[in-house]
C-alpha cells in the first residue's frame, strides 16, 4: 500500500514552481541563437558581396541568395519560439498552484535547442559558404591567378555577363572567358547552400515534434 504522504508530494515534486524557467529558456534558446545564425551568416556572405560589388556590380543581386538563406534561419527560431511561448501554461488563478510540469518545460526546452542550436550551425555554414564562394565568383569575373607568368588581371568588369558578350571575347583572344564558367561556381555555391539550410530545416522539424510532449499536473 502507497503511504498518502507520499502521493500529497508527488504532485509537487513532478510541478515545481520553477519548472516554467525551463521551457522560457527554450523559447529563449530557439529565437536567440536561430538569430544569431542568421546574423553571423548574414555578416559573413554580406561582406563579401559588399566586396564583390565594387568592380562587379551587376552580381550583386544574383549572390544576394545566401543573405535570403541566412534570414530564413531567423524565421523559423521564431515559428518555434512563438510556439513554445504559448504552450507554456501559466498557474491557476484560483489556487495559485502551478500546472506546469518538468516533463513539459525539458521537453520544451529540448526543443528549443534543437531548433535554436541547429539554426547556429547552418548559419554559419551558409556564412562561410556564402562568403568563400561570393568571393569565387568575383575572383573568377577578375581572372585573378594565382600562378605566376600568366596575365594580370584587369578588372571584374573583363567578363562580360551575356552570351554575345561572351562570345565577341572569346573572339578577341583565347585567355577570355565568359558568364559560363561563373555560372558554374554559382551553381555549385548554391547546391552547397541549399544543404546547409536543410540543417536548420531538420532542427526545426524536431523542435516542431518535440514540443507536443506535455504533462499537465
Amino acid at each position: 500500500m502507497v503511504d498518502p504522504g507520499i502521493m500529497d508530494h508527488l504532485p509537487v515534486s513532478q510541478c515545481p514552481s520553477w519548472a516554467t524557467a525551463l521551457g522560457y529558456m527554450g523559447v529563449a534558446s530557439a529565437v536567440c541563437l536561430s538569430n544569431w545564425g542568421s546574423a553571423m551568416g548574414t555578416w559573413k556572405a554580406g561582406v563579401s558581396i559588399v566586396h564583390t560589388g565594387i568592380r562587379h556590380p551587376s552580381s550583386v543581386m544574383k549572390n544576394v541568395i545566401p543573405i535570403v538563406m541566412a534570414g530564413v534561419i531567423g524565421i523559423y527560431g521564431l515559428i518555434v519560439g512563438v510556439i513554445l511561448g504559448q504552450a507554456i501554461q501559466v498557474p491557476d488563478s484560483a489556487t495559485r498552484d502551478n500546472v506546469y510540469s518538468t516533463y513539459s518545460g525539458m521537453a520544451h526546452l529540448c526543443a528549443g535547442l534543437c531548433c535554436g542550436v541547429s539554426g547556429l550551425a547552418a548559419g554559419l555554414c551558409i556564412g562561410i559558404v556564402g562568403d568563400y564562394g561570393i568571393r569565387a565568383v568575383g575572383y573568377r569575373a577578375s581572372q585573378i591567378t594565382l600562378f605566376p607568368g600568366e596575365r594580370d588581371a584587369s578588372g571584374y568588369s573583363t567578363i562580360p555577363d551575356s552570351q554575345e558578350g561572351a562570345d565577341a571575347a572569346e573572339s578577341a583572344g583565347p585567355t577570355m572567358g565568359g558568364s559560363e564558367d561563373q555560372n558554374k561556381l554559382f551553381v555549385g555555391m548554391l547546391i552547397m547552400l541549399i544543404f546547409s539550410e536543410a540543417l536548420a530545416l531538420y532542427g526545426m522539424i524536431v523542435a516542431l515534434i518535440v514540443s507536443q510532449h506535455h504533462y499537465e499536473c
